[in-house]
């Protein structure tokens, strides 16, 4: 049994962590895009780097609105936390 840390699943679950609070309304948007940069997409799988990489050019770019934002945020978050 390796005593190391899965890399992948710590930055998944800092990731859901943060999208989680986001949408709870305890994080701004700016401040979702920060976590999301600082956590990164290098340790994830390629579905699961899509996904957060879409969601932070939305962020950056903020060209939808607020529900296609949370909508975008919420298919995140399930990719996240089904590792696809």
């Amino acid at each position: 049994m390796s005593t190391s840390p899965d890399v992948s699943r710590h930055a998944a679950d800092s990731l859901v962590n943060a999208i989680s609070h986001w949408l709870a309304g305890h994080l701004r948007d700016e401040e979702l895009q920060a976590e999301l940069e600082r956590v990164g997409t290098g340790d994830l799988g390629g579905e699961q780097r899509e996904a957060v990489e879409e969601l932070l050019t939305e962020l950056r770019e903020r060209t939808g609105s607020a529900g296609e934002l949370e909508m975008l945020a919420r298919e995140t978050l399930q990719t996240l936390v089904f590792g696809v």
